[in-house]
């Protein structure tokens, strides 16, 4: 029995989830609504002149990185060609 115990306590919530979600409840839908509804209020975008200035960007680098450099750093010349 405390297996089945060990088992079902933590499937419960999953089981009221489902059961709410069946009944056609859709838990925490009235709070994304109200979250949207503030952003939307709290007015749209900044003009680009009011907000932060975009600093420039650094920069292209040619040279490899991630992956291609741990690569080209582990390769070895080939052995020598049989004659």
């Amino acid at each position: 029995m405390t297996e089945f115990g060990a088992f079902l306590l933590p499937v419960l919530p999953l089981l009221g989830l489902l059961a709410v979600l069946l009944l056609g409840r859709y838990p925490g839908c009235e709070t994304i609504v109200r979250l949207s509804e503030r952003i939307a209020v709290r007015g749209g975008r900044r003009p680009a002149s009011v907000g932060r200035q975009r600093l420039p960007l650094p920069p292209r680098s040619f040279a490899p990185g991630g992956g291609l450099l741990i690569a080209l750093g582990l390769a070895q010349r080939p052995p020598p060609a049989l004659a």
